[in-house]
């Protein structure tokens, strides 16, 4: 599961990176504890060279009472063990929620770094991970979906995620989002990929692309936000690694401002 992520660089090096526009005007503030329910960076298979703002947290166009899923299992239903090596059936194919948006509604998600927990305690002992290169930001694969409920319609993603790898299960986390590498994620942007190339890149992380250090607890409530809410309080998971998150949130002067509008949107973890 992945419930909270970073996003920190300015959309100059966004568009830079990846070759992408941003609508003139487009508005960013970096965030340390992006949350569902508040918008995220996405790319999608409509506009692929286009930055646009989405909902965290997707509903499916025909849902009845607005329901949100932050997540969506590569495996679906199946790897209920949640094993790093499984090679089985891509689930997800299937899943009434998903299986339209895997074949031609999928996105990229910008981030350079996500929050996660050990598995029995979540965010009550939360850990920064972020690209050990410091060759951010990283892209998630994801799907996306509208949703209309009277006058109203809204955009949402939702991130797809794979198994563990061996830097979240060394924090005790069983899931880990679909982490894309440059091929693999102009592969998911292209809306004439096939779908076996598709499931193909729904691969678990390298270990050696990822680091961690535990941070701050405070950043549990998705009300706070603040690049001190980033700083490490402890050692990295791999020792020898240099780079720290925390020194490009510093880098690009991200705001003090803890404080967070309240909302109060159903999730639904899927």
């Amino acid at each position: 599961m992945c419930g909270r992520y970073i996003v920190v660089t300015k959309i100059k090096e966004i568009e830079k990176k990846w070759g992408l526009k941003a609508p003139q005007g487009f508005s960013f503030e970096p965030t340390a504890n992006l949350s569902p329910g508040q918008k995220g960076l996405v790319v999608t298979q409509q506009a692929p060279k286009e930055i646009r703002w989405m909902r965290f947290g997707m509903t499916p166009h025909w849902s009845k009472d607005g329901k949100m899923f932050i997540n969506a299992r590569s495996e679906g239903d199946h790897n209920t063990a949640n094993s790093f090596d499984y090679h089985g059936a891509k689930g997800i194919l299937e899943k009434p929620s998903f299986r339209k948006p895997i074949r031609s509604q999928r996105c990229w998600i910008i981030a350079d770094g996500f929050i996660e927990g050990p598995e029995k305690v979540g965010l009550s002992q939360p850990f920064c991970v972020y690209p050990r290169k410091g060759d951010g930001p990283m892209i998630f694969g994801g799907v996306w979906d509208t949703y209309q409920k009277g006058d109203s319609i809204v955009e949402s993603f939702a991130i797809v995620t794979t198994a563990a790898n061996e830097v979240l299960r060394q924090i005790g986390h069983h899931r880990c989002p679909l982490i894309l590498d440059k091929e693999s994620a102009m592969i998911w942007i292209d809306a004439q990929s096939t779908l076996s190339d598709v499931t193909a890149c729904m691969k678990v992380p390298k270990a050696d692309w990822l680091n961690a250090y535990p941070i701050d607890p405070a950043i549990k409530s998705s009300q706070m936000n603040g690049k001190d809410l980033l700083k490490p309080i402890g050692d990295r998971v791999i020792k020898e690694f240099d780079y720290e998150v925390y020194q490009d949130i510093e880098m690009f002067g991200m705001g003090e401002t803890r404080g967070r509008k309240r909302r109060d949107d159903q999730l639904s973890l899927f």
